[in-house]
């Protein structure tokens, strides 16, 4: 798995909640039903989005929000 400071549209919904599991959280506030889908480790945050009809601006935005919430001391 690739190792990034922050979820980036590139990663897949797979690596981001393995990296981040605070993410969990806003996929599911965002209504999508990632958590244990199997093409999760297909489909990046990019294609997610787009597939679920989200805004990735924001929801990017708040994928970095609650990985850095978790990471400081």
């Amino acid at each position: 798995m690739k190792r990034t400071a922050l979820p980036t549209t590139e990663l897949t919904v797979d690596e981001v909640m393995r990296r981040w599991p605070s993410t969990i959280r806003v996929f599911l506030d965002f209504h999508m039903h990632c958590v244990g889908c199997p093409i999760a480790t297909f489909h990046s945050v990019d294609e997610a989005s787009h597939e679920h009809g989200i805004d990735l601006v924001m929801f990017l935005s708040s994928l970095r929000r609650a990985a850095q919430a978790i990471e400081m001391p």
